[in-house]
């Protein structure tokens, strides 16, 4: 028992670290391929080709002022980043990064559990994240910080379906909620080739669940303030900004696992795999932002609504009817 607890705990804190490590560096991966596609320079000052920029960052929103605007609910400001954070950084307690290996005659998972229910427990996990937007909008007494987390909350609840319906396409086809099951069935033939269009749902809602282009509305342009982030700064600031990224990395994590196989693949490890192609769905979301302009908040809406949950639920009644046919 002693040995699970201690193992589990080693396991927990090299998780956080590497996806600490991934957040500060995706900053700077992505600032580096905005520049390459806009065809400017990027951060190349600090360091080796600017790698020591996330580091110079974080050491500049760590030691600026920590100002609290005065008619603040106190409890719930504070509280409200850390939520967010922590709710991005627990799904990483289901998430698999790769098949179990051997390693000096021992037998060792790269997941914490491996849960029946794996998938829902990812996306209960995941919809708190809400409310951290929605409490750090109100608590700061701003009414643009309001209307910013009133607009954030609808964009995620809305988009939230539309994913869990593409979920839902991909659980009927493996015959489980085990993220490991779910990747296990995928080994003669990945489920983006069985399911084109939970793919595309799943996408197209992952990227308005990370508040990415061209749905980035927490930033509204006539209002020239950052939504529910308003009346943050420093190290809260920087909470709320690493739980969004790291939902990036869970994003594609999570479609590379339902869609793309997972950790299968030729020649190289399993979790090599797993991080090649959670990278090249990572680069396909700041490739959205150089590319992409910003939609309407009424697009936005009419699109989850009026589109993405009539197709998935459609694809539901086609996969369900597929599946009893298939016995």
């Amino acid at each position: 028992m002693t040995a699970v607890l201690v193992a589990s705990a080693v396991k927990s804190l090299v998780l956080i670290v590497l996806l600490l490590t991934v957040f500060a560096y995706m900053t700077w991966l992505e600032r580096r391929l905005l520049a390459r596609f806009q065809v400017r320079i990027g951060p190349n000052r600090v360091g080796p080709a600017g790698l020591l920029q996330p580091l110079a960052d974080g050491l500049k929103l760590l030691f600026k002022e920590s100002f609290i605007p005065a008619r603040v609910d106190r409890v719930v400001y504070l509280v409200a980043p850390a939520l967010s954070m922590v709710s991005a950084l627990a799904v990483y307690a289901v998430i698999p990064l790769g098949p179990e290996v051997t390693v000096a005659g021992r037998r060792i998972a790269p997941y914490l559990a491996d849960v029946n229910v794996g998938i829902l427990v990812v996306l209960a996990i995941s919809s708190l994240g809400v409310y951290g937007i929605i409490l750090g909008g109100w608590s700061t007494d701003n009414k643009y910080a309001l209307l910013g987390s009133l607009r954030s909350s609808a964009q995620l609840i809305s988009y939230e379906l539309a994913l869990g319906l593409a979920v839902i396409s991909v659980v009927l086809q493996a015959g489980s909620l085990s993220l490991v099951e779910i990747v296990r069935a995928q080994r003669d033939l990945w489920f983006v080739a069985v399911q084109p269009v939970a793919f595309l749902l799943y996408f197209v809602a992952a990227v308005a669940e990370t508040h990415r282009a061209p749905f980035d509305l927490p930033e509204a342009e006539q209002e020239l303030v950052a939504g529910y982030q308003t009346e943050y700064g420093g190290f809260r600031f920087a909470l709320f900004y690493a739980g969004e990224y790291i939902g990036i990395v869970t994003q594609s994590a999570l479609a590379t696992l339902l869609f793309w196989g997972g950790w299968w693949g030729p020649l190289l490890p399993g979790v090599v795999w797993f991080l090649l192609k959670t990278g090249v769905f990572i680069f396909v979301f700041i490739w959205l932002r150089a590319t992409l302009p910003r939609v309407r908040h009424d697009q936005l809406m009419a699109l989850g609504w009026k589109v993405l949950v009539p197709v998935g639920l459609a694809n539901i009644a086609v996969t369900g009817v597929w599946v009893a046919l298939r016995g």
